[in-house]
């Protein structure tokens, strides 16, 4: 196997992170992403064999092969320890290299993937396929996996784009890797993992249920699992601002500045800086314990999008009777995309289980609050 194609990006000295591609994409994939990824950390996109313009050996391929691949890449960088990124394959080749050499990775996020692709024929049937009339002729179906029909159809450009990407990939390097996906279970593995782990699954991916990524999570000790929606099995270019949050939101490790970015795209700049003007030596123990507690920890969790969050930070204030914090909190439920209609329903809900006067209360300071500047 000769040496894989891979760029490096983003200041030096910043954390290392791996990008780790799909089956059929190129390390293009990742466009959506790049500009976040790299301001905060020195990222490694690479190629998988027989893709963009890394060579592909001839005969079939494991799954342990493309992670010995990953192996070399991280070696030819001169990186002892780095996150990984992986999408489906890609995902599948990180699940192998954090359960066999932890030592190389710090956190590891899987996207659209799943430990167990059997059963193997369909894999060898593509393999087939492929060897006998090249990429181009999945690409129709292809469209249809990578992502929902409501955003091809507002996408024209995709196909052009996808059929640019499997042009790229040699037939005897694609169907190689559909060998190693079929031949690939990696369940026994999964609880060897210690890396912090982070599954996001698109739900609407024809390819990966929400029940494999829900098996995946529950078999990978402490990791957690977000699922977008609407998304497809390409969830990084559909879901791409969404996608590149939860990525930051687990990489990050301060939970101090997890929770301030979180504090401020939930609250406002405004609220956060009026906040900070008014904090006192006093105060201020107990803001930042504010920050990485209820905005690093628990707000950044990916495990509820945040309009979820506002729905229940908002029922429970009214029960509380924390009108102060209510108001806050009604602001922060619109900017989480909550509408006046949905507002009034949950406090109408809180009137049976948490009482007419708390949500007579509520509806007071809700009227307050939405019919005036929205700030607080």
């Amino acid at each position: 196997m000769g040496p894989l194609n891979f760029q490096v990006e983003g200041p030096s000295g910043a954390p290392w992170l791996v990008l780790s591609n799909s089956l059929g994409s190129t390390s293009d994939m990742w466009a959506p992403q790049m500009p976040e990824l790299r301001s905060r950390f020195r990222v490694i996109r690479y190629e998988h064999r027989g893709h963009g313009s890394t060579l592909a050996p001839p005969g079939t391929c494991r799954i342990e092969d493309l992670g010995s691949d990953l192996l070399g890449v991280l070696d030819a960088a001169g990186v002892d320890r780095a996150h990984v990124v992986g999408l489906s394959l890609g995902a599948t080749v990180a699940i192998w290299l954090a359960a066999t050499h932890p030592e190389r990775v710090d956190r590891i996020v899987l996207a659209a993937t799943k430990a167990n692709w059997s059963p193997a024929q369909p894999w060898l049937d593509r393999a087939e396929l492929v060897r006998r009339e090249g990429t181009s002729v999945l690409v129709d179906a292809l469209v249809k996996r990578w992502f929902t029909t409501p955003f091809v159809a507002a996408r024209p450009d995709l196909g052009v784009w996808l059929r640019e990407m499997l042009a790229s990939a040699q037939p005897e390097g694609y169907a190689s890797c559909c060998e190693a996906l079929g031949g690939t279970d990696l369940r026994a593995l999964l609880p060897s993992i210690q890396a912090p782990t982070l599954v996001l699954c698109g739900a609407d991916d024809p390819v990966v249920s929400l029940r494999d990524a829900v098996e995946l999570c529950d078999a990978i000790p402490g990791s957690c699992m977000q699922s977008m929606s609407p998304a497809a099995h390409l969830l990084n270019v559909e879901q791409a601002d969404r996608f590149t949050s939860a990525v930051l939101d687990h990489l990050c490790s301060s939970a101090a500045e997890r929770g301030e970015r979180t504090r401020r795209e939930v609250l406002g700049d405004g609220h956060v800086e009026r906040a900070k003007k008014l904090g006192t030596p006093l105060s201020e123990p107990f803001s930042s314990f504010i920050t990485r507690y209820a905005w690093g920890d628990i707000w950044s969790r990916p495990g509820l999008d945040r309009r979820t969050r506002s729905f229940v930070t908002v029922a429970l204030l009214v029960a509380l009777g924390r009108s102060d914090e209510l108001a806050l909190h009604l602001v922060a439920a619109r900017r989480n995309g909550l509408t006046e209609d949905e507002i009034s329903e949950v406090l109408l809900h809180c009137a049976v289980y948490a009482g007419v006067p708390a949500a007579n209360t509520a509806f007071a300071v809700a009227r307050r609050v939405l019919d005036g500047t929205g700030e607080t």
